[in-house]
């Protein structure tokens, strides 16, 4: 039975935040457990020749327009009305992707995002500056200190790279990507945030 969803992330995507609530009651409702797995998108893109959206697409007449229209939608259809893009995007994610690893180490990646993912996409923290990221870590029950200490470590740093060039490996280019199978057994891949319907229907079905 596909009780398992390993979601691949970089918090510097505003389809991870989108995508966040609604994937976590999909699997409370179906009793799955939750893996994340942090990349660094901006090595993903280079790994693969993929690129963001608004500039992979800025020549295609329509195609940005109704890709905002189709997030909006997104947005109405689950309630995530406090979303909003934050002031500084798109933001270098390393220096979070890295304290996801070490969240991870600890048992709390799930926790992590959850915490973060607010701040940064709901009200807009600067992530960028150590200060005020410390201070957001702190506040959310993590020891700001020992994160920052650790994201320099080369065990974080290699984790990241890692997981960055073995999700490419195994066919992600962007995020979210969502692997839905068994812990030890074969999974099926699905991209974006569209997919949850699909992937619901995967768990149902396996």
């Amino acid at each position: 039975m596909a009780r398992r969803v390993e979601l691949i992330f970089d918090f510097v995507s505003p389809n991870a935040y989108l995508i966040w609530s609604p994937l976590r009651d999909l699997i409370q409702r179906s009793h799955a457990e939750l893996v994340i797995t942090p990349v660094f998108l901006g090595g993903m893109h280079k790994l693969t020749g993929n690129a963001p959206p608004m500039i992979r697409d800025a020549d295609v007449k329509g195609k940005v327009e109704y890709a905002g229209l189709e997030m909006q939608r997104f947005i109405t259809k689950h309630g995530l009305t406090r979303f909003a893009l934050h002031p500084k995007f798109p933001f270098n994610s390393i220096t979070l992707q890295r304290m996801v690893v070490a969240a991870a180490q600890d048992g709390r990646a799930v926790e992590f995002v959850d915490a973060m993912l607010p701040a940064i996409w709901e009200q807009g923290v600067d992530i960028t500056d150590p200060q005020t990221l410390a201070q957001a870590l702190d506040a959310a029950g993590f020891d700001a200190a020992d994160m920052l200490a650790r994201v320099q470590t080369d065990e974080v740093k290699q984790t990241l790279v890692a997981n960055t060039d073995h999700a490419v490996e195994r066919g992600a280019f962007g995020i979210p990507t969502m692997y839905v199978g068994p812990k030890d057994g074969p999974t099926e891949m699905f991209f974006g945030k569209e997919r949850l319907a699909q992937i619901e229907e995967q768990l149902i079905a396996d």
